[in-house]
C-alpha cells in the first residue's frame, strides 16, 4: 500500500509491505507490531474519530511517545524509497513535522499492515 502525503509542503511517499516490520525492528531495535499496539490505545474506543492531540487524556499519555510517531513515518518513508538517510538526518530535512496533521494520514497505511485481507 503507498500514499503520498505532504510534510512541510513537501510531498513524501509513504509505503507499507511486508518487510516494513523488519526494517523498523533493524532500526529502531523495538519491534513493530508491539508499539503499534502501544500506539493504539490512543484510539481505543474512538472509531470513526479524526486523531487529535488536543483530545488525548491524561490517561492516553502513559501510551505516547513522539519519538514512536517519527519512526513510523520514517520506515514507512524508507520503504517507498531506500535512499533516504538515517531518520536524524530524514527529520533535519523538515523545517516542521505537523504531527496532528501527519499522523492521521499515516494510520490508513499502520491498520493496513496489521488488517487481515481475508474475509
Amino acid at each position: 500500500m503507498e500514499k503520498t502525503i505532504y510534510i512541510d509542503d513537501k510531498p513524501v511517499l509513504l509505503k507499507s509491505t511486508a518487510a516494513t516490520p523488519l526494517r523498523y525492528k533493524a532500526q529502531f531495535k523495538k519491534d513493530y507490531f508491539g508499539e503499534l499496539l502501544k500506539l493504539s490505545k490512543l484510539f481505543q474506543g474512538k472509531e470513526g474519530e479524526e486523531f487529535d492531540l488536543l483530545n488525548i487524556s491524561f490517561e492516553d499519555l502513559n501510551f505516547l511517545d513522539f519519538e514512536v510517531f517519527y519512526n513510523f513515518i520514517w520506515v514507512l518513508a524508507k520503504t517507498a524509497n531506500p535512499s533516504i538517510p538515517d531518520p536524524m538526518t530524514w527529520l533535519d530535512g523538515f523545517d516542521s513535522m505537523p504531527i496532528a496533521e501527519v499522523f492521521p494520514e499515516v494510520t490508513e497505511l499502520l491498520h493496513g499492515s496489521v488488517e487481515s485481507k481475508k474475509k
